[in-house]
């Protein structure tokens, strides 16, 4: 496996960095700081990184796991172990969807983390962000179940969204198969 430092940490990788609080960072010269703002501060175990945006930045895909519910455009400082960086090739199917039922949401994950179980249907990015689209618009929005005969919405939903994190079946070909 790959080893990421100061150096190359920001070329193509993905990463789950764990927000800390300002208090816990003591502000200091950064040792780089990007175009956009962001800064960087680096230690022998990691980085911290002060910044407004998290998510797809330049060729990478950084999410920041927020202390409390996070808002683009507010400045967060975020930490990363050397080791939670892991390989981004946009075109590789690295990545797996995982559905929180009881927040009815989903999120994309390295297929390298530790908790990846096999079940799921392994995606390039833009596969991936294709079918979270659709699984968000099925976990909270009722529009596409209008033609559907149902007795539990809830029920027909977690059907649906399980087959699209689980097979590569397309969600009209998934509600097809519902609706035969």
């Amino acid at each position: 496996m790959k080893k990421y430092n100061s150096k190359n940490f920001h070329k193509y990788t993905f990463c789950l960095w764990k927000e800390v609080s300002q208090t816990d960072f003591e502000l200091q010269k950064s040792h780089f700081k990007s175009k956009s703002g962001s800064e960087y501060y680096f230690t022998d175990e990691g980085v911290f990184r002060i910044s407004n945006h998290w998510g797809r930045v330049a060729n990478c895909r950084w999410r920041l796991v927020p202390l409390t519910d996070y808002k683009n455009q507010y400045t967060k400082v975020g930490f990363a172990r050397w080791n939670d960086f892991l390989p981004n090739d946009e075109n590789a199917k690295l990545f797996f969807i995982q559905v929180d039922w009881e927040q009815k949401t989903a999120d994309f994950f390295h297929k390298d983390l530790s908790f990846y179980d096999g079940k799921a249907v392994l995606r390039n990015a833009a596969e991936t962000a294709k079918v979270m689209k659709t699984i968000k618009q099925v976990l909270n929005e009722e529009n596409w179940a209008k033609h559907l005969e149902y007795e539990d919405l809830d029920v027909i939903r977690k059907e649906i969204v399980e087959s699209m994190v689980t097979t590569d079946l397309s969600f009209l070909q998934i509600r097809k198969k519902i609706m035969e």
